[in-house]
């Protein structure tokens, strides 16, 4: 957990690497700036705004109001929203996917589970808010997940952008579980089935790019990159040599 930590923002990795390989394609971070906001005490997902370019949203981890932040390109609050009637149990990542109509949508992954005891998972999905709307969001949707028999702990959200499918990956286990929900989300549960394990193991974090062709998953000491050729899958992507 990051707990009563500030929110620095690095040129995404500090320490990166292909898996299996020592070898990095990037370079490590440098520090943009620090966020004072002593209302983001725990921050815990971070995704760039589609509707705001340059701009990035983030939210509190457990234990918190479920609020909305939006930051700038230096980790300066520029916007704070609060989901009304939604309570954070264990937000624990954010993704920009589709909703109705194919506009820009936030998902929020209250997908956290510590002691492995939750039966269901949610995500809360909205549009990228008016910065001159009212600070209190009421249009969110609620979408209840099970991953398809087995409860674990996840931390890691990411959507892709070709197929519009959602990926949520476990963390505690010695080989990580890669759960997919297919798109269109048109039942009351939706289902998440384990297409892929994982030779990784703490993964609290990861993305996939605008374009779907590059996926990064992050554990607490590496960053893990694929390079994603066209057509493929995000499942066969992750099992594919380095």
């Amino acid at each position: 957990m990051r707990h009563w930590v500030l929110l620095i923002f690095v040129a995404l990795v500090m320490s990166c690497q292909r898996p299996g390989s020592g070898d990095s394609p990037f370079h490590y971070g440098k520090a943009l700036g620090t966020n004072n906001n002593k209302r983001l005490k725990e921050a815990s997902g971070l995704v760039a705004s589609v509707r705001y370019p340059g701009y990035l949203w983030s939210h509190n981890d457990s234990g918190h109001p479920a609020d909305l932040f939006l930051l700038d390109s230096i980790g300066q609050t520029r916007a704070e929203f609060r989901l009304a009637k939604i309570k954070n149990r264990d937000w624990e990542d954010i993704s920009m996917g589709t909703g109705p109509g194919d506009a820009s949508y936030i998902y929020l992954g209250d997908i956290g589970d510590n002691n492995g005891q939750y039966q269901f998972k949610y995500l809360y999905r909205l549009k990228e808010p008016d910065l001159d709307q009212l600070e209190e969001l009421h249009e969110v949707d609620t979408l209840v997940v099970k991953l398809n028999g087995e409860i674990h702990d996840t931390e890691t959200l990411m959507i892709d952008p070709i197929t519009k499918n959602i990926y949520i990956v476990t963390k505690r286990e010695k080989n990580v579980g890669l759960y997919e929900i297919k798109f269109p989300f048109q039942e009351d549960t939706l289902i998440a089935n384990r297409i892929v394990t994982l030779p990784l193991k703490q993964i609290v974090a990861g993305d996939i790019s605008p374009d779907g062709g590059e996926i990064l998953l992050k554990n607490y000491s590496h960053i893990y990159y694929w390079k994603r050729p066209p057509g493929m899958s995000v499942g066969n992507a992750l099992m594919a040599p380095n």
